[in-house]
């Protein structure tokens, strides 16, 4: 199965992060666009295996604010730890 790729840049807000990720994903309707849903999605909903690549992520730290942006990453880093077909790249 081809590894499929989710690039997200210029991240400037969660929702802006949410809208990324609609345009590039089948989101069930059910998304709470809220970071637990996130959660949710990447690791029971979207099938892998699967590439989520952030460009630039550190420019999206003060636009996000820190909390956010703390969140958001946190999120991403547990996805990618409860799935083995999760690849997280940051650059």
């Amino acid at each position: 199965m081809p590894m499929s790729r989710i690039e997200f840049a210029n991240v400037c807000s969660l929702e802006d992060f949410y809208r990324q990720l609609a345009a590039q994903t089948a989101l069930p309707a059910h998304f709470g666009r809220n970071l637990d849903a996130l959660f949710d999605v990447l690791t029971a909903e979207i099938a892998g295996p699967v590439t989520i690549v952030w460009h630039r992520h550190d420019t999206s730290a003060p636009l996000l604010g820190h909390d956010d942006y703390t969140a958001l990453l946190a999120v991403l880093h547990d996805a990618a730890d409860s799935r083995p077909d999760i690849h997280l790249v940051l650059d």
